[in-house]
């Protein structure tokens, strides 16, 4: 016990440290916390399955706080449907990039739809400080990449649903397969949304008349974990589970009072997501970056390209004029959440190797460096041409 909490100090301080730095460079806090994992690893700290059940815990807080803070429903209903054919057409770029760069390599298929998922998320928290900046965000393509970024999350939550499964029985499921799969996500999804919309707002009208203290903020996080362990009952993966009863819970009044989600804000992004990041960092293994120099070069190329044309081509697709959709290309090109999810998973269940785990993990790495400064030479490249096009 003295170790585990030892190493658990050491992790999170180190974490937080190294997120700090990050920050004041202006570059996101995410980026100190994997470098730290990954110096943690070569000097210190051995993986155990203590550690790795934290970061577990982690990765379902992370997508659990993702779903609950970010996703609004009414928002999405009111959404135009031009952000779902911008999303569709990035998502498919990248995905078909990332299969085809893992078939291109002769690795299996399970392995290449394992990295083509990691290809599709976009992570827009990256980006907004950027877009807030150089007051942008309420732009049309800034605003667009919000929602974009949403249905992002869904889809890709649905793509690794998919994919685990395949993962399971280790080849692309059977049509009996697909059904019994599709009929447990409609089945876990039905139940959650009965739960979100009868039950979950009986509970907390209900809790908030008790006289214990924390007793909304406990309710909240019982419910993160009733999700992640349903979805693991139906045989779903638990952040899969944890995602969906975010969302479900977001459209609870009580359950999003500020005080609140800044609690589980704090729980999440406080303690046990740094952890999940530092333990994506642990298990880089720097040797395979140098024995598979060319593939984990295309990995980063390919997987910026594939969001940024396939970006570019779904805003021009909606109307977007090119310098907006350079813009909006540029802006859903980060990564820091789901796709590391993606290929944690797919680790843990011994399908992704070292190789394309570590090469993911620098793809991460450097698409939220140098996003900001593309996004930053997109958003001032528009403004000069607003400033230089003759009024009337």
């Amino acid at each position: 016990m003295m170790e585990f909490l030892f190493q658990i100090l050491v992790i999170l301080l180190a974490a937080r440290l190294l997120s700090e730095v990050s920050e004041r460079v202006g570059m996101p806090g995410i980026l100190g916390e994997i470098l730290a994992g990954l110096l943690l690893g070569l000097l210190i700290v051995e993986e155990t399955e203590a550690i790795a059940s934290v970061a577990e815990l982690g990765a379902i807080f992370l997508l659990f706080t993702a779903g609950y803070k970010e996703v609004h429903i009414e928002d999405l209903k009111a959404s135009s449907k031009k952000a779902i054919v911008a999303t569709f057409f990035q998502i498919a770029a990248a995905f078909v990039a990332g299969f085809a760069l893992g078939r291109f390599f002769e690795f299996g298929f399970v392995e290449s739809l394992f990295l083509a998922v990691a290809f599709s998320p976009t992570s827009i928290g990256v980006v907004v400080k950027t877009l807030l900046d150089m007051g942008y965000l309420s732009s049309k393509p800034g605003s667009m990449m919000l929602t974009s970024a949403i249905f992002d999350d869904i889809i890709g939550i649905f793509l690794l649903s998919i994919v685990v499964t395949v993962g399971k029985y280790n080849a692309f499921p059977t049509a009996t397969q697909f059904m019994l799969l599709l009929g447990k996500l409609v089945f876990f999804i039905g139940i959650m949304v009965i739960l979100g919309y009868r039950v979950f707002p009986y509970i907390f009208n209900y809790v908030q008349k008790m006289h214990s203290k924390e007793s909304i903020f406990a309710a909240v996080v019982l419910i993160a974990l009733f999700s992640a362990y349903f979805a693991e009952i139906m045989e779903l993966d638990a952040v899969i589970g944890a995602f969906i009863g975010g969302v479900m819970l977001s459209n609870v009044p009580v359950a999003k009072i500020n005080d609140i989600q800044s609690k589980v804000s704090g729980l999440a992004y406080g303690i046990l997501v740094p952890i999940f990041f530092a333990h994506i960092g642990m298990a880089v293994e720097l040797e395979a970056l140098n024995t598979l120099g060319s593939f984990t070069i295309l990995v980063v190329v390919l997987a910026l390209l594939g969001k940024l044309i396939g970006g570019f081509v779904g805003a021009k697709a909606i109307g977007f004029d090119s310098y907006e959709s350079f813009i909006f290309g540029s802006g859903v090109m980060p990564r820091a959440g789901v796709e590391l999810v993606v290929i944690s998973i797919g680790r843990e269940m011994g399908i992704i190797g070292d190789e394309i785990f570590s090469a993911v993990v620098l793809m991460v790495a450097v698409s939220i460096i140098i996003s900001p400064i593309i996004l930053k030479f997109a958003i001032q490249k528009d403004k000069q041409k607003d400033t230089s096009t003759p009024v009337g």
